[in-house]
């Protein structure tokens, strides 16, 4: 496959992920704001931190309004982390690769641009923003149902599934770190009713409630959440099951190219410290800097395959 190509379908998939965990976040700002002594300012600050967005949205804008700070992370046109931007990235790549892709996946993303752009033409008024956040979620579920219903499992759907699963990653340790790192007030809040109910907000960001709780039969506890999220590899938006896709793209690709390449020794590292860790490492060696070192090493391996497989050549 041409690394232009490669390229287009991993970027693809990378955009459509991120305008996906925008959306999260968002909700997951909406829900933590309205906990008890939560502090409006430092919630939506921290989430346009995660989102890769403060600098921007400070250049721009001098208060932390929440329906300013929703709309310029949906639909801010020459910021390319909003939603709407996203979507527009994901639908030119798409565009680039067409003859990669089946009619349905095609079809699918096209639609999502044309209804997401329709709805993001105008601000989006209080009462609509959740509407709007369940169709950025359908949207990409749509996607992603056409790649998995109908795409050959070859070097085009591993390429597919790189770029969802790492952006994917990177997504859940960011929100994961917010929580624990810049949201909880202080110490002070550990185990309290504020601290437990902002972590099952976390996991209703990355739609995991329901699963957690049927597992652990209701029983919120930071410790359970830390090791369901990172660890817990029957969960598809934990970090474990992410790194075990983006091993096994990488692994196909191997074979079936007959070469590997240093990317291949980069997740082989990632592996590793994932199954040398647990939760009481995590805990005891600081949440905060294990989310960091994990995050440091999925960006450079997100490059490292943009280089060996050569996309802007």
């Amino acid at each position: 496959m041409l690394g232009k190509t490669a390229g287009g379908l991993f970027w693809m998939f990378r955009y459509l992920e991120r305008s996906d965990n925008v959306g999260r976040l968002i909700d997951a700002g909406l829900n933590i704001a309205l906990t008890p002594s939560a502090d409006g300012d430092d919630v939506w600050q921290s989430v346009l931190a995660t989102a890769g967005a403060l600098e921007t949205y400070r250049d721009r804008h001098n208060t932390l309004e929440p329906a300013q700070v929703v709309n310029f992370l949906l639909r801010e046109p020459d910021h390319s982390h909003s939603v709407m931007s996203l979507i527009e990235q994901a639908r030119n790549n798409a565009r680039m690769v067409r003859t990669a892709l089946t009619r349905e996946v095609w079809e699918a993303m096209n639609q999502s641009w044309i209804e997401l752009g329709t709805v993001l033409q105008r601000p989006v008024k209080e009462r609509d923003i959740q509407h709007v956040l369940e169709l950025i979620r359908r949207q990409s579920a749509l996607v992603h149902g056409s790649l998995h219903g109908t795409m050959l499992r070859n070097d085009t759907f591993a390429f597919t599934r790189l770029g969802t699963s790492i952006e994917r990653a990177g997504s859940t340790a960011r929100i994961l770190d917010v929580k624990y790192y810049v949201l909880l007030p202080s110490a002070f809040h550990v185990g309290s009713p504020l601290d437990n109910v902002q972590w099952e907000v976390i996991l209703r960001s990355v739609s995991a409630r329901q699963s957690y709780l049927w597992l652990k039969q209701g029983d919120i506890q930071p410790s359970g959440i830390i090791d369901f999220l990172i660890f817990d590899r029957r969960m598809p938006r934990s970090i474990a099951f992410c790194v075990d896709r983006v091993r096994s793209s990488l692994g196909y690709l191997a074979d079936d190219y007959g070469r590997r390449m240093p990317c291949h020794d980069l997740i082989d590292k990632l592996t590793a410290d994932i199954d040398a860790a647990s939760v009481d490492i995590v805990i005891n060696h600081g949440l905060h800097e294990f989310l960091m070192d994990f995050t440091s090493l999925n960006s450079a391996l997100g490059t490292q395959i943009e280089k060996d497989y050569r996309f802007h050549v």
